[in-house]
């Protein structure tokens, strides 16, 4: 999970100002309405998150409880661990119960990842939720220049990637996407990025920060930039990174919460390739 700040999408150092803001646009991701249709377990884990959300925001948004937290993160101190202990019993009924909530989801979201993987098929992959949606259209900004649009990627197989630059699973997964748009481009996979770029200025990158970044790890792939917020929106985004395989016909197959790996990528990819394929076979 991180650090509380990871959580709400904010740096260290964030105002107040900027942790209300982030509170109240994460807040917004988990309304009851939007969560209401996602399969059980993604539902789960957006309750996990939801509940995360909350006691993240109660720390934060209060100025003693927050200097604590700061400090539990340095190890300034010998004290600090002691403070942390007596200011998570200092917790409220309503609070308590929001963390009790998010342990019983986690617990079962394993259940389900243990029983979704545990199997003996192939290829092994991480557990996903199958779905069979219209994935929204949208035209935004290009990171490259021009513009991004899904629909010139109508009869291939796309990975929405979402992601921000303060994100450790996202960080992580890059080599993993990179290689798999080299591998598999040829083949009928568009790998395209979406970067939370609202949530980007709002900690004061711009879009040369992000392309400087993108840098580091050799992305030659689209990246889109959602300025506005209008597509993590309508693809009803989560915690990141969360990232999306759609088949050729524009639907939503498989959503995928947290880091993917090269095998996972392959694994759909193969898998609605396949499909495509029989469709089209006389």
């Amino acid at each position: 999970m991180g650090t509380y700040y990871t959580l709400l999408g904010v740096e260290p150092g964030a105002s107040q100002e900027a942790i209300e803001a982030a509170y109240g646009r994460q807040r917004d991701r988990y309304n009851p309405e939007r969560v209401a249709e996602l399969d059980p377990e993604l539902h789960k884990v957006a309750a996990e998150r939801s509940a995360e959300l909350e006691r993240a925001y109660a720390i934060l948004a209060n100025p003693e409880r927050r200097r604590q937290y700061d400090a539990s993160l340095s190890g300034a101190g010998a004290g600090a661990a002691s403070r942390v202990a007596a200011e998570r019993r200092s917790l409220t009924a309503r609070e308590r119960t929001f963390a009790i909530v998010g342990a019983v989801a986690a617990v079962a979201l394993i259940a389900i990842i243990w029983v979704l993987t545990g199997r003996n098929a192939e290829p092994q992959s991480q557990a996903m939720g199958e779905v069979n949606r219209p994935a929204p259209a949208f035209t935004v900004p290009a990171l490259a220049g021009g513009t991004v649009s899904l629909a010139d990627y109508k009869g291939k197989v796309v990975l929405l990637n979402f992601w921000g630059t303060w994100c450790e699973p996202c960080k992580r997964e890059l080599p993993a996407l990179q290689a798999a748009h080299r591998d598999l481009a040829d083949a009928g996979l568009a790998v395209i990025g979406v970067n939370l770029t609202d949530d980007e200025q709002i900690q004061g990158r711009d879009q040369a920060a992000i392309k400087a970044y993108l840098e580091q790890y050799g992305v030659t792939y689209p990246v889109a930039l959602d300025v506005q917020g209008d597509v993590t929106n309508a693809y009803r985004v989560f915690p990141l990174p969360t990232s999306f395989f759609i088949d050729g016909d524009g639907r939503i197959r498989y959503v995928h919460i947290g880091e993917l790996t090269l095998d996972d990528v392959q694994a759909r990819f193969t898998e609605l390739k396949g499909e495509a394929s029989a469709l089209r076979a006389p």
